[in-house]
């Protein structure tokens, strides 16, 4: 079976190593490009139909407000289907403690009964937040297994990290988070 990296990433101003730095690449991006040489999965590009604010401060104000309404947002398209996929590689920056609404959005629009579900989480020192467990609850019939934080600031030398993360788990390795 094949293998999906579906992700969520946000360029232009970011808050990376304590301070705010305009990237051309956003760094869950570069994550999942790494996985991608890796693994030689298919790719998918989470993306909401109203894009975040380039400007941090407006952006994350944006994301706390669609994360207090329990936004779903709609999203430029989906993938045909899920169908052939048995892992999918699910990557997002850490926004508000968890996944931006719109991987949500995305994750909803699915049956993820008996996939692989592989998280890595990009941020600056937040860690994987509730997201785990948020998967877990959104995808019930899902094997989740562990997730892979990483600090943003520091994606391009998460190789030798993200190598051994994509590696398969059998079932007697296998703890859920």
């Amino acid at each position: 079976m094949s293998k999906l990296i579906a992700f969520f990433s946000r360029k232009d101003e970011n808050y990376v190593n304590g301070e705010i730095k305009n990237l051309e690449i956003g760094n869950t991006e570069v994550a999942a490009g790494m996985i991608q040489e890796i693994t030689g999965a298919d790719v998918f590009k989470i993306e909401p139909q109203q894009a975040y604010s380039k400007d941090y401060n407006e952006c994350i104000a944006e994301a706390q407000a669609d994360q207090r309404r329990n936004a779903r947002p709609e999203l430029k398209g989906y993938p045909d289907s899920l169908e052939k996929y048995e892992t999918i590689y699910l990557c997002f920056p850490n926004y508000w403690n968890t996944m931006p609404m719109a991987v949500f959005s995305f994750l909803e629009h699915f049956d993820f009964n008996g996939k692989i579900i592989k998280p890595l989480c990009t941020h600056e020192g937040s860690g994987m937040g509730s997201s785990v467990k948020d998967i877990k609850k959104l995808c019930p019939g899902a094997k989740v297994e562990a997730g892979l934080a990483v600090r943003g600031g520091a994606v391009n030398r998460a190789e030798k990290d993200i190598r051994k993360w994509c590696e398969p788990v059998n079932d007697e390795q296998y703890k859920a988070v």
